[in-house]
């Protein structure tokens, strides 16, 4: 170990379990699905790989992951991302904060934005519709139990349908618990991510 990387995290480790996912006892379908990740990303997220040793939640996981980031809706998915980011900066989630700050850099084109969200989105250029929302998956990840009519209003006034609402807590409220279960098992993000869309 050189001076310059003392105290930092080992990022060729998955976790911090003592569990090594078998990645090839996977089914065929779950294979093709992991190649297509390695040929659209240039690598297997480490996520998934953790997920690998319990087949149906690895099944749910990606199931419930592509319908909320990738799937049919009136946010983008830069604006799927910005929440991803918003929400793991709050819940102090290295693995998200890296991974879903590479995904705001790649689909916004600025390196700087993914940055400002992770570290404090207040301080971020962000147009009225971009702060409300996420000035709203922040409440709901620190006070959900304060969030009231008002809060919603305010995303109606910027521009968000309710099935926009609807899809802004689904996906804060799907990193609030990923990112809850990254920090307890120390998952590290690939390396790969670190330097990705810069």
């Amino acid at each position: 170990m050189t001076e310059d990387s003392k105290g930092m995290a080992d990022l060729g480790k998955l976790w911090a379990l003592a569990i090594e996912p078998d990645l090839d006892a996977v089914d065929d379908r779950t294979k093709k699905y992991f190649d297509i990740c390695r040929e659209k990303l240039g690598l297997l997220p480490n996520v998934l790989k953790a997920y690998a040793s319990h087949p149906r939640k690895l099944s749910n996981f990606i199931s419930t992951y592509n319908e909320l980031m990738l799937g049919e809706s009136g946010l983008s998915k830069l604006e799927r991302e910005m929440i991803a980011v918003a929400v793991s900066s709050v819940n102090k989630c290295v693995y998200c904060l890296t991974a879903h700050g590479a995904a705001v850099r790649e689909y916004s084109g600025d390196p700087i934005l993914g940055e400002f969200i992770a570290m404090n989105y207040r301080a971020a250029d962000l147009s009225p519709r971009h702060r409300a929302m996420l000035d709203f998956a922040v409440k709901m990840t620190e006070r959900s139990y304060e969030i009231g009519e008002a809060d919603r209003q305010k995303l109606r006034d910027t521009g968000f349908s309710d099935a926009d609402i609807f899809d802004i807590a689904d996906v804060a409220g799907f990193f609030n618990m990923s990112n809850r279960v990254s920090n307890a098992l120390e998952l590290m993000p690939n390396p790969d991510y670190h330097k990705a869309a810069r």
